[in-house]
């Protein structure tokens, strides 16, 4: 084992953009890293990147506490089990996933982390894509909130990001006519050609209104981003239309009050419904969705793209691309060398 290992922690809250200032990087003996009687030592080996987590950096009430100044950035990641108490049953070498953070190696309750044997045809950072908190967020979000159908029009934002490539190819599973929209042309280029799409439109496009218009209707929205594109859709709906509150990167970042939605009487005229949700509450029905998606992966028929960033102390610096429209498919940071995957 080394002498220290490397984490990144909260140096300090940013009111908005995430900066040079937000995170620190600590250099600590490795021989503070006791294993509990309940607990596993983790050697992380990829971690995700997600838009949640800029919400996680504010001192304010949510589904989960705030990461505290001077505390490990919090971060869902993959690892191998190094070392165990004497009362758990994982073994050494044994590929796990769960919230790690932004370090090297982590000490957590072994309760909290799931053992993952990586099937025939699939990779390891799938985990933390399609068969993660990505693809379930979309899974649930697509098919509880938003009640998809055969035939429906689905709108999806951010469709290029993790979740919204999820989404679409979930829609397109079921049935439904799908329109993406992204920021640039190559992500509409890929959400026409790779993921199949109805059609990609471009936000920054200065015919996008007029693009958008000609869609039609929508029955589903499947939001991501919030601000001006959650209004236009709003008086855009179908009757009994659904709109899946799922993100809203256009204001994570914001200094003060996010602007407020000012269409919202087409709910009523349509009898349309707005709902937010959070995945963790779909923790038991977890099982259901992996079986769909690793068949899915498996065929060929779900398809998946990685923006893999080098390096823990790249963190800090390839967050801030989930908000700048930098990446393109799911982000993720390989800490250290992982398993080798059976393909």
């Amino acid at each position: 084992m080394p002498s220290h290992y490397t984490r990144i922690v909260l140096n300090d809250r940013p009111e908005g953009d995430i900066n040079a200032s937000t995170f620190r990087s600590e250099k600590v003996p490795f021989t503070e890293l006791q294993v509990g009687d309940d607990q596993v030592l983790v050697q992380v080996t990829w971690l995700s990147l997600d838009p949640a987590m800029r919400g996680w950096l504010r001192d304010v009430r949510s589904y989960v506490p705030p990461v505290q100044i001077g505390e490990t950035m919090r971060a869902g990641g993959l690892g191998i089990v190094v070392r165990k108490g004497k009362n758990v049953k994982l073994n050494i070498g044994q590929l796990v996933s769960g919230t790690l953070g932004w370090t090297e190696y982590a000490i957590v309750n072994a309760k909290d982390v799931e053992s993952i044997t990586v099937p025939q045809g699939l990779l390891d950072i799938d985990y933390l894509n399609n068969l993660g908190m990505a693809g379930l967020t979309a899974y649930f979000g697509l098919k509880d909130v938003g009640q998809i159908k055969a035939g429906e029009t689905l709108v999806v934002s951010g469709a290029a990001g993790a979740v919204g490539s999820m989404a679409c190819q979930l829609g397109l599973r079921a049935g439904a006519k799908v329109y993406g929209i992204a920021g640039s042309q190559d992500k509409c280029e890929w959400l026409e050609k790779e993921i199949g799409v109805t059609k990609a439109l471009n936000y920054k496009s200065s015919s996008f209104q007029k693009d958008f218009r000609d869609i039609g209707y929508l029955d589903v929205y499947f939001d991501n981003v919030g601000g001006d594109i959650l209004d236009m859709c709003l008086i855009r709906l179908n009757r009994n239309a659904r709109i899946v509150l799922c993100g809203a990167i256009s204001a994570y970042n914001s200094v003060g009050r996010p602007k407020g939605i000012q269409n919202y009487q087409t709910l009523i005229s349509q009898r349309a419904r707005i709902e937010g949700f959070i995945v963790f509450d779909y923790a038991k029905r977890y099982p259901e969705a992996i079986a769909e998606m690793s068949q899915g992966l498996r065929d060929g028929s779900i398809k998946r793209k990685f923006h893999i960033v080098e390096g823990l102390e790249n963190a800090p610096s390839a967050l801030p691309l989930l908000f700048n429209g930098g990446n393109t498919g799911k982000l993720v940071v390989k800490v250290a060398e992982p398993l080798k995957t059976k393909l």
